[in-house]
């Protein structure tokens, strides 16, 4: 039975689960993988007839653990636990909630840095590239494994939303909402651009070594901390920085040299850094490439209304007004093609400061409005 609480609480300790595909899996490149594995966690209970489910798809950096602790010590809790939890805007109480590590990540499931049976080391650079669409289709296999036929909602944010939209498309009839949060149709040029560069810096550090950086004492760290620098900066707005930083000195003086002497200079550091401790450059690269080809509308003519014309979800789309990675005008697209094909959808512009990120921060409205949606 399930156990319904009133109080807003975490979801607590949580063990992440490994769902094994064990046939040949076709790729959207034309490529093939013997298997693979996802790792998920799952917060709350499935009821008895599996109607609760609700699959949380993560942003390019992202992994499963979305809520919740893996140890009493552990430090830091999932990336969404502020959103998911007991009486929370994704309310464990009523959902069953899923979330897996796409594939091609570096959080357990099969990517670079596992090892390829066929030879023994590392994929590296030899793992295909993977697409939205192949994570969409990897996620049907899981649910299929879970027995969930189909999902109340699916919710995601960034290329999270990009999911979501895939999700829709490929499989209409086995989501009911669908919640797409700083999310567009496809990215602009602009954004191919910022991808690109930070691919170049990967690519062009001498540890990298062509992708095959897991046996040597080398590891392109100097391009990851860089790539994440600049991505860095595409998440946070103007407004934010400025209201976080100014122009600050970490010293209160210059000291004409190249040091981090501006406060902006070492949190970007830090975060470059700290990144690079943790995330495979080669996934890096792929979950890039994913976002770059992200385009469901290019077989259709580029007719976005046409390619959602059978998607049966209720739509929620949520911008942010300082976000000029994701703008509002690209949620607007999505909106705008769905109401063309007379589809259910609800849609809203939030005011907030923070820029890309503000999808995962605490802003009341926002949060709000999900848990009306979902409820």
């Amino acid at each position: 039975m399930q156990h319904h609480t009133t109080k807003t609480g975490s979801v607590g300790i949580v063990i992440p689960q490994y769902f094994q595909h064990d046939d040949t899996f076709g790729l959207v490149s034309g490529q093939t993988l013997d298997g693979f594995t996802l790792a998920y966690e799952t917060y709350g209970e499935l009821n008895a007839d599996k109607s609760n489910a609700l699959l949380i798809c993560h942003a390019l950096s992202g992994n499963h653990h979305v809520a919740g602790s893996h140890s009493p010590t552990d430090p830091k809790p999932g990336w969404w636990d502020n959103f998911v939890g007991p009486g929370k805007a994704i309310n464990t109480d009523h959902f069953f909630v899923v979330c897996s590590n796409n594939l091609g990540g570096c959080h357990g499931s099969t990517g670079p840095s596992t090892v390829n049976l066929k030879t023994s080391l590392p994929y590296g650079p030899d793992f295909p590239i993977v697409t939205v669409e192949d994570w969409v289709h990897s996620q049907a296999q899981l649910a299929d494994y879970l027995g969930i036929d189909t999902w109340a909602a699916i919710v995601g944010g960034s290329i999270g939303g990009m999911q979501v939209l895939q999700w829709s498309i490929s499989y209409p009839n086995r989501l009911k909402k669908a919640v797409m949060i700083a999310s567009a149709p496809k990215i602009s040029a602009q954004n191919i651009a910022f991808n690109e560069v930070a691919r170049q810096a990967i690519l062009r550090d001498p540890g990298f070594n062509e992708g095959h950086f897991y046996s040597g004492d080398h590891y392109p760290r100097q391009g990851l901390t860089l790539a994440r620098m600049l991505g860095h900066i595409t998440y946070l707005s103007d407004d934010v920085m400025r209201l976080k930083f100014g122009r600050e000195l970490k010293e209160g003086k210059l000291n004409f040299d190249f040091s981090a002497e501006f406060q902006v200079e070492s949190y970007l550091r830090y975060q470059g850094e700290t990144f690079s401790d943790h995330f495979d450059a080669n996934t890096y690269l792929l979950m890039t490439k994913a976002l770059d080809y992200f385009d469901p509308a290019a077989q259709y003519q580029d007719a976005l209304s046409t390619a959602i014309q059978h998607v049966e979800a209720n739509f929620l789309l949520i911008a942010f007004t300082s976000d000029w990675r994701f703008s509002p005008e690209r949620s607007e697209e999505i909106v705008k093609a769905l109401i063309e094909k007379n589809k259910r959808v609800t849609y809203a512009k939030i005011d907030a400061a923070q820029g890309h990120d503000s999808f995962l921060m605490d802003i009341t409205r926002y949060k709000k409005l999900l848990q009306a949606f979902l409820a």
